[in-house]
C-alpha cells in the first residue's frame, strides 16, 4: 500500500505528551506509573522538591532538546502522577523547559493535569502565565466516603474550590474527571455527582468506569475478598445514567467517556483516537511518529540515567505494518461516537475497512453493535459500554 495515508499523517497534527511520575500517594486504583512522594499539604502548599524530582526534571530537559527538528507539535498535554505535586520552583521550571522546547506560538491546545490536593493560586497563575490554555482537574467525586475509598487526598469542598481558583485565574477550558461503578457506591451516589458537575458548569467532562488493574492495590483487595466489583449491569446503569444526564444539560458526547460544550472537545485526545502522531517524554511516555511505535522505560531511576547519558531511554521500539497500523486506527477511531467516514479511513490508511474486517463487522453490525449507515461506521448506544468486546473482534 502507498502514500496517500502516509501523506495525510505526515502532513497532520501532532501532540507532545510529558509525563510527571510523582504524586503524593498513590490511589487505589491507580494503574499509570507514579510514585508517591509522602509529602503532607501544610497552610496550602507542599513542601521542598527532592533531589529526585529536580533530576527528573534535567532528564526531562535533555529529552526535551532533543525532539526531532521537524516536530513541531499543536497540542501539548502534562500528565502524571501529578502535575502539580511538583513544588512552586519545580513546576516553574517544568512549564519553562516545555516552553523553550517548541515553538508555543503554534500551540492550539495545552492541557495540564491538576488534582485539588495540590492545586494553588500560584501554580493556577503559573500555568496561565506559561501559556497553559486548558485544566484537567481530578476530581473523581463529589462524595466524601468514595473519594476515601479511593485514597484520593482531597475533599469534596477542596474539589470544589480547586475548579473556583481555576476560574478566578482566567481559565475558560475547564475538564473534570468523574469515576463511576465504585464499590459501595450507588446510582444515587453517582447522580448527585453529575448533578454537581452540570451546576459547576465545565467546558469538558470525563467519566469512567472503575477498573480493577492486576497490580493496584484495588485489584488485591479484590482477590482477597475485601472489596466485590459491582455487576456488569450495575455499572451500565450508571454509565447510561451519567451519560443521558450530561446530553440533556447540553454535553455533547463525542467519546465513549468525553463530554464536551460545543468546539471544546480534547484535541490531544482526539489525535489518540483518530491514529494521530504524538511524542512522550518521561518515563513510561509512550510515542507515535512517523510508523514508529514506542515508550520509555517505567522506571524513574533507569530513565534519569540513560537520558543523561545521552542514551534513548526506551522500553520498546516497534513498527506496525500497514495494515495493523489500520487496524488500530480503526478501533480508535470507532472510540469516537461520530466513528469513521468510509472514505476518509481509506485516504488515511490506504485500507477499506470492509477488506480488513469485513465478517466481523457484518456480524457485529447483525448483532446490533455496529451500524453501517451515512458512509459511516460506529458503536450502536448497545455497544458503547461494551465497547472493548467490539473492539477484540477487529483487531
Amino acid at each position: 500500500m502507498g502514500g496517500k495515508g502516509a501523506a495525510a499523517m505526515d502532513g497532520s497534527s501532532c501532540g507532545l505528551y510529558v509525563h510527571v511520575p510523582f504524586c503524593v500517594r498513590k490511589c487505589l486504583y491507580c494503574d499509570f506509573y507514579s510514585l508517591p512522594t509522602g509529602t503532607e499539604k501544610l497552610a496550602g502548599r507542599i513542601g521542598s522538591g527532592t533531589p529526585e524530582q529536580r533530576t527528573f526534571l534535567d532528564a526531562l530537559e535533555l529529552e526535551l532538546k532533543r525532539l526531532p527538528n521537524d516536530f513541531q507539535p499543536s497540542t501539548i498535554f502534562v500528565g502524571g502522577g501529578t502535575p502539580t505535586e511538583l513544588c512552586d520552583d519545580d513546576f516553574s521550571r517544568l512549564l519553562a523547559i516545555i516552553r523553550s522546547s517548541v515553538d508555543t506560538a503554534q500551540i492550539t491546545e495545552w492541557t495540564c493535569e491538576a488534582n485539588p490536593g495540590t492545586l494553588t493560586q500560584s501554580k493556577a497563575e503559573m500555568m496561565r502565565d506559561a501559556g497553559v490554555n486548558r485544566v484537567s482537574l481530578g476530581v473523581q467525586s463529589f462524595d466524601k466516603a468514595t473519594l476515601e475509598f479511593l485514597n484520593r487526598i482531597h475533599t469534596p469542598e477542596e474539589a470544589e474550590a480547586g475548579y473556583e481558583l481555576l476560574r478566578s485565574a482566567g481559565f475558560n477550558n475547564i475538564n473534570l474527571d468523574l469515576i463511576f461503578g465504585v464499590p459501595g457506591s450507588d446510582l444515587e451516589t453517582h447522580i448527585e455527582d453529575v448533578r454537581k458537575i452540570i451546576d459547576l458548569n465545565p467546558e469538558h467532562c470525563a467519566c469512567y468506569c472503575l477498573t480493577f488493574e492486576e497490580g493496584t492495590p484495588l485489584y488485591d483487595l479484590k482477590e482477597r475478598g475485601f472489596v466485590r466489583e459491582l455487576s456488569g449491569d450495575q455499572c451500565a446503569d450508571q454509565y447510561h445514567a451519567i451519560r443521558q444526564m450530561l446530553m440533556e444539560a447540553g454535553y455533547r458526547h463525542y467519546e465513549i467517556s468525553n463530554f464536551s460544550r460545543k468546539d471544546r472537545e480534547c484535541r490531544h485526545n482526539l489525535l489518540y483516537w483518530s491514529g494521530g502522531r504524538y511524542i512522550g517524554c518521561g518515563p513510561a511516555a509512550h510515542t507515535h511518529w512517523k510508523g514508529t511505535r514506542s515508550a520509555n522505560v517505567r522506571n524513574l531511576d533507569s530513565y534519569c540515567k540513560a537520558v543523561l547519558k545521552g542514551k534513548e531511554a526506551k522500553e520498546f521500539t516497534e513498527t506496525l505494518s500497514p495494515e495493523e497500523h489500520a487496524r488500530e486506527t480503526l478501533v480508535m477511531s470507532l472510540r469516537r461516537i461520530d466513528g469513521v467516514a468510509f472514505e476518509d479511513f481509506i485516504q488515511q490508511t490506504d485500507f477499506d475497512y470492509l477488506d480488513l474486517a469485513e465478517e466481523a463487522i457484518e456480524r457485529l453490525t447483525w448483532e446490533g453493535l455496529l451500524d453501517q449507515s451515512c458512509g459511516r461506521l460506529r458503536l450502536t448506544e448497545k455497544a458503547l459500554f461494551i465497547s472493548d468486546t467490539v473492539f477484540s473482534q477487529l483487531i
